[in-house]
C-alpha cells in the first residue's frame, strides 16, 4: 500500500513538472530606465546596478562571513566534545561554545529578518 502511494506521488510530481510550460518578461527597453532616472532627478547614467544592489552585495558577503564562522564553531566545538575523553571542563566548553555561537546565529539572522521584512512594512504603512 505504501509503495502504490509512493508511485502515485511520484508520478504525479513528474507530472506537474512537464507541465510546467516558459514565461517571457516584456523587454522595456532601456529608454524608459532613463526617462524614470531623468524625471527622479538621477544622472542620466544610472543603471541597474545602484547603492541598493551593492548595498545587498556587502549583506550576503556579511551573511555568509557569519554563515562560515558558525559552522567553525560548530565544528571546532564537536571537535573538542569527540576529544574530550571524559573531562567535563572540556564537554562544558564545548557546550558553551555550540549555545553561543547558536545565540549569534539567532541574533544575525533576527536582526537580518527586521531589516528584511519589518522595516519595510513599517515604511510602506507611514508613508501613506
Amino acid at each position: 500500500m505504501l509503495i502504490k502511494r509512493l508511485i502515485a506521488v511520484t508520478v504525479s510530481f513528474a507530472f506537474f513538472l512537464g507541465v510546467v510550460s516558459n514565461v517571457y518578461a516584456i523587454d522595456l527597453g532601456n529608454n524608459y530606465v532613463q526617462n524614470a532616472a531623468t524625471k527622479a532627478g538621477y544622472a542620466s547614467d544610472t543603471n541597474e546596478t545602484t547603492f541598493a544592489e551593492t548595498l545587498g552585495v556587502v549583506v550576503q558577503a556579511a551573511l555568509s562571513f557569519v554563515g562560515i564562522i558558525f559552522l567553525s564553531l560548530m565544528v571546532y566545538a564537536g571537535y573538542l566534545w569527540m576529544t574530550a575523553r571524559g573531562e567535563t571542563d572540556q564537554v562544558d566548553k564545548a557546550k558553551r561554545i555550540i549555545i553561543q555561537s547558536i545565540i549569534g546565529l539567532i541574533i544575525t539572522v533576527g536582526a537580518y529578518s527586521i531589516t528584511a521584512f519589518v522595516v519595510p512594512a513599517v515604511l510602506k504603512r507611514t508613508a501613506q
